[in-house]
């Protein structure tokens, strides 16, 4: 939870806009038009609400897809997939490396079938899935595929996305897997194949929420986001790929935190930069490449293990926050998330914050209603400063277009600038200039207990045993086979999606792909900041 970029005056003015030059036609436009500040939609949400998509899995396959049905059945209008962290690193449940992570912050896949059990019952063709999975996206997504067409599905009509954004694993998370020149061959293979194959489908999420966690303000948050998106948009062009063709599926994945009006600010100042940079940059021509269209999750950061009834209106005061910035989905924080996996009942109480936001508040009625103000124009001019002075400073890091974030992410320093943001933050907690309620202010004797979701033990020990069984039926030769077209694709350049479909389809398993791929590009190790 950093402190606000801005130190914001008792009053605005117009001549706070006046010193910036403001210009309403130049700098807002209309909705659904170029800079898009107001919004990429003329109607926004007049014509369609946000997408409400809760953030969900745990345990195994069955555990989650009772969960995904639970969702749909309370009004979710999208699916959102947490993988556990072995999944995320390309480590199977039997392997050593995921002995006790198994299913914890997250559902276990492993093969196909994983998969198909799944999403067992759930039409692939109709509902929109968000699969939060980067090193391993690829595998993810071939599952995914795989399991549509044993289904019937058109694949050319499949929607969703796979967040894909290595660049932020290797700043703020830590699941990446292969040298960062490798990651992003891997990615730009994924957009030349989807362009044919999965046309509705996008191929990256561009995510900035990672590095608000880990303590970035909001001027990095939007600096090294787009920093990272400019990054992939020219590995794209370099490869042969036509921007207008690639350019219109990026979608992009932002925080919202609890400083109310610096959020709003944030979203609507990234639409615009966004604009500018594609059109001016990289000299986009289509429209749709302009657009930054984005989903947002409220602050898990900002939810606290004292008092957790507090986080419903932490949650619904971020949640608004994202309505009124223009975001197209959305999943709100369960209440009890600082000390488990969400309960049934907090999911839902998330999900009906959403609806009511929606349906009770009147704040749809309006697009963009914080137009012309003085205050919101204001932090948003001081925002898009901030981050053009961010983008400067990477520039200078290498002579290459989208070079220099590569370069500072290698030094090290994007990683440094966000952990200075994330120390002062703490600083300013533990003196108490950053109030924190049931934290360092209005605090109880004692804490009530909470109901908490608990992931039954014997689910790793189940899952275990499926991928054992899995390896004892399936062909071995064509096994083997699909792994060694992956390894040749991988050391000749080839695009890796039709190796890495037929490895899945063959019920080779996420971590042996992986590892197929480990065993040409090696791995990468963490720079060292001081």
């Amino acid at each position: 939870m950093p402190k606000p970029d801005s130190n914001p005056k008792y009053v605005y003015s117009a001549s706070d806009l006046e010193a910036n030059a403001f210009d309403a036609e130049r700098d807002l436009g209309y909705p659904g038009e170029f800079p898009f500040t107001r919004g990429i939609q003329p109607t926004m949400y007049r014509g369609r609400l946000w997408t409400m998509r809760q953030y969900a899995g745990m345990g195994d396959a069955e555990e989650s897809n009772r969960r995904y049905k639970f969702l749909l059945a309370n009004g979710t209008a999208g699916l959102s997939v947490a993988f556990d962290l072995p999944t995320q690193i390309g480590y199977d449940s039997d392997d050593p490396m995921a002995l006790g992570e198994v299913g914890k912050v997250g559902v276990a896949i492993d093969s196909i079938e994983d998969m198909e059990r799944l999403f067992e019952g759930i039409p692939l063709d109709k509902i929109s899935t968000s699969m939060t999975i980067n090193a391993t996206a690829s595998i993810l997504l071939a599952l995914y595929v795989g399991v549509a067409r044993r289904t019937g599905a058109d694949v050319k009509k499949l929607s969703g996305t796979v967040q894909n954004d290595i660049l932020k694993e290797y700043i703020a998370r830590g699941t990446y897997i292969y040298p960062i020149g490798d990651a992003m061959r891997i990615i730009t293979d994924m957009f030349a194949w989807a362009n044919d194959e999965a046309p509705e489908w996008n191929t990256i999420s561009i995510s900035g929420y990672h590095m608000r966690e880990a303590g970035s303000t909001a001027a990095q948050e939007i600096a090294f986001t787009l920093a990272n998106g400019m990054t992939y948009v020219q590995a794209a062009i370099d490869a042969g790929l036509d921007i207008d063709r690639f350019a219109p599926r990026l979608s992009f994945f932002f925080n919202a935190h609890n400083n109310f009006f610096e959020e709003v600010a944030k979203f609507r100042c990234a639409r615009r930069l966004w604009a500018h940079l594609m059109r001016d940059r990289f000299g986009a021509k289509n429209p749709r490449s302009w657009m930054l269209r984005f989903h947002t999750q409220t602050a898990g950061s900002t939810l606290t293990a004292q008092q957790p009834e507090n986080n419903i209106v932490r949650t619904a005061i971020q949640a608004l926050s994202a309505v009124m910035g223009g975001t197209q989905s959305l999943h709100t924080n369960g209440f009890d998330e600082a000390l488990a996996l969400p309960t049934e009942e907090a999911a839902r109480t998330a999900l009906r914050t959403q609806q009511i936001i929606a349906s009770e508040s009147g704040v749809a009625q309006t697009i963009d209603p914080f137009a012309g103000s003085y205050y919101v124009e204001s932090l948003t001019n001081d925002l898009e400063k901030q981050a053009r002075a961010y983008f400067e400073r990477i520039d200078a890091m290498s002579p290459k277009n989208g070079g220099g974030m590569l370069r500072a992410i290698e030094r090290g320093w994007v990683q440094q600038e966000i952990q200075t943001a994330a120390y002062e933050y703490q600083r300013a907690v533990d003196s108490g200039d950053a109030v924190v309620v049931g934290v360092n202010r209005f605090t109880r004797e004692e804490e009530p207990g909470i109901p908490i979701q608990r992931i039954d033990e014997n689910l790793e020990r189940q899952q275990v045993e499926r991928v054992r069984a899995l390896r004892t039926r399936r062909d071995p030769n064509c096994w083997q086979a699909a792994i060694d077209r992956v390894k040749e694709h991988a050391r000749s350049g080839q695009n890796l999606m039709p190796a890495i479909l037929e490895a899945v389809e063959s019920y080779a398993t996420v971590g042996e792909i992986a590892t197929a791929m480990r065993e040409v590009f090696g791995e990468y190790r963490e720079s060292v900041v001081i």
